[in-house]
C-alpha cells in the first residue's frame, strides 16, 4: 500500500540543549488512522509541528506523499490539514468567510458545494452566518476542523481534538474520521481519550521521551500484550487451592468463592485447557464464568512504565 507518509531517523533539539524526539522512523499509508499516544512532554506535538512545517528538524527526513517538507514545502504542506489543539480563529469573521478564506490560501478555486458539505457535517450549517466569537468553545473546535479540511488535504492530523469538548462533538468528529477514512484521507491523531484510539485507530504508535517505543497495529498490539483474566464462579467454595491446580496465574478470591486465571492472551488455549480439565478431574464445579481483556489504557500504562524503569537502571 502506498505510503503518505515516511519519516526517517528525526531528530529535533531545542537551542536550551532539550532533546525532543530521538531518531524517529515511522511509515504510514494512505487511508489509515494512525493513534499517537503518549503523556504530556513526550514528543507527539513536537512530531506533528515538524510534519507540518511548523517547527525545523534538527536532522532526518520527512516525505509527504513524495514531498520533502524542506525542499519542496509548498507541495508538502498544500497535502496536510492540521486541527491544532489550541483554538486559533479571526473572532469577527463569519463560519463561512473564515473556511473559504482558508480554502483560499492554499491556492484552490472556490468551492461553495464542498464548503457546504463541510459545515453540514459538522453540523454548522445553521451557523454559517455567524461571527465565531458568538460560538460556543465546541462550536469553534468545529470550524477548525472544517477551516483544516477546506483545502481537501490527503492527510489529517487532530492534535487532542476531543480535549474539553462535549460528548455531540465528540460523536460527530468520530462520525466524520470514518467517513474521511472512507474517502481515502489519512487521519492521524494525539489524544489522551485512550478508549477512543481503541475504537477508531487502525494502528497506534507509543511515543515516550521522544522516543517510539511501539508502533503495532491495534488488535496485534492488544493481544501480543495484553492480559485477560478468566473468572470461575465456583458452585461451593474452597477452603484453600488444590496443590493440583498449579498453573502461574491461577488465585482463589479472598472469598473463597472464585478461581481467578491470569494468563497471556498467546497462551489462552493451552492453558484454559488444561485448567478446565484439572478442575474437572477435582470434581469441582463452577455455575458461571467470564473473561475480560486488558484494556489499550492498561497497556499504555505498563508499556510506559517498563520503559521509565529502564531508562533508571
Amino acid at each position: 500500500m502506498h505510503n503518505i507518509l515516511s519519516i526517517s531517523h528525526l531528530y529535533k533539539t531545542y537551542q536550551s540543549g532539550f532533546q525532543a524526539l530521538k531518531d524517529i522512523n515511522l511509515e504510514i499509508s494512505k487511508g489509515e488512522i494512525f493513534a499517537l499516544l503518549g503523556q504530556n512532554g513526550a514528543g507527539k506535538t513536537t512530531l506533528i509541528s515538524i510534519i507540518c512545517g511548523i517547527v525545523n528538524p534538527s536532522s532526518g527526513q520527512v516525505l509527504v506523499d513524495g514531498n520533502n517538507i524542506i525542499t519542496n514545502y509548498r507541495d508538502a504542506r498544500a497535502q496536510i490539514g492540521l486541527v491544532p489543539q489550541e483554538l486559533s480563529t479571526d473572532s469577527f469573521e463569519t463560519v463561512w468567510n473564515t473556511v473559504t478564506f482558508s480554502r483560499g490560501l492554499y491556492g484552490k478555486a472556490p468551492n461553495p458545494t464542498l464548503i457546504e458539505k463541510i459545515l453540514k457535517d459538522l453540523s454548522l450549517w445553521d451557523k454559517r452566518h455567524n461571527k465565531i466569537m458568538t460560538l460556543s468553545g465546541g462550536m469553534k473546535r468545529r470550524v477548525m476542523i472544517a477551516k483544516a479540511l477546506s483545502h481537501e488535504p490527503k492527510i489529517l492530523f487532530l492534535d487532542e481534538p476531543t480535549a474539553g469538548v462535549d460528548v455531540s462533538l465528540r460523536k460527530d468528529m468520530w462520525k466524520l474520521v470514518n467517513i474521511l477514512k472512507d474517502n481515502g484521507t489519512t487521519v492521524i491523531l494525539t489524544t489522551h481519550y485512550i478508549e477512543e484510539a481503541e475504537e477508531m485507530a487502525d494502528r497506534i504508535g507509543i511515543i515516550h521521551s521522544g522516543e517510539l517505543i511501539m508502533v503495532d497495529d491495534k488488535l496485534a498490539l492488544m493481544t501480543k500484550l495484553g492480559k485477560k483474566e478468566l473468572t470461575l464462579e465456583l458452585q461451593n467454595p474452597l477452603q484453600s487451592l488444590p496443590k493440583e491446580l498449579d498453573l502461574t496465574g491461577l488465585s482463589l478470591s479472598e472469598d473463597k468463592c472464585e478461581l481467578i486465571y491470569r494468563f497471556d492472551s498467546k497462551d489462552e488455549d493451552i492453558n484454559i485447557a488444561q485448567l478446565l480439565q484439572k478442575i474437572a478431574n477435582l470434581g469441582i464445579v463452577f455455575k458461571d464464568l467470564h473473561t475480560k481483556q486488558s484494556s489499550l489504557e492498561e497497556i499504555f500504562v505498563n508499556l510506559v512504565n517498563s520503559e521509565a524503569n529502564t531508562h533508571e537502571v
